[in-house]
Order: structure tokens, then sequence, then C-alpha cells
């Protein structure tokens, strides 16, 4: 995955939280998923990190739920 590699050359997350990261992206993937909702749902993931989040299960089921707006 592009970001992957995004994110370790920008220096700002350690291997092995890149692969937890992707590991959440990848178990919260949806089959009709378009670019953009892609982008959202990693960003929201990263998002959630960023704000303390490092559960597997925990991100895993925030990502899948939708967002109230």
């Amino acid at each position: 995955m592009p970001y992957r590699s995004k994110a370790k050359e920008a220096g700002i997350l350690n291997p092995a939280e890149v692969e937890l990261l992707g590991r959440v992206f990848d178990k919260t993937s949806l089959p009709a998923e378009t670019d953009h909702d892609r982008e959202a749902r990693a960003s929201r993931i990263l998002g959630y990190y960023l704000a303390g989040i490092t559960d597997e299960d925990e991100l895993t089921t925030l990502a899948k739920q939708p967002l109230g707006r």
C-alpha cells in the first residue's frame, strides 16, 4: 500500500505502528469502496491512532462505524 511507504519515508511512525495501522485498514475495507472512501477511512484510522487509541480491536471497531455528521 502506498500509505505504508509514505509513512515510513516521513519517519513519523515506526514500522510496528505502520503494520498495525495497515492491518486495521485491511480488515475494514468494503467491497464497493471508492478511492475517496478509502482515503477517508485511512484518515480516520490515523486520526484515532494519533488521538491515543492504539488497541487494534478498538481501532477496527471505530473504523467500521459510519461518521455521524
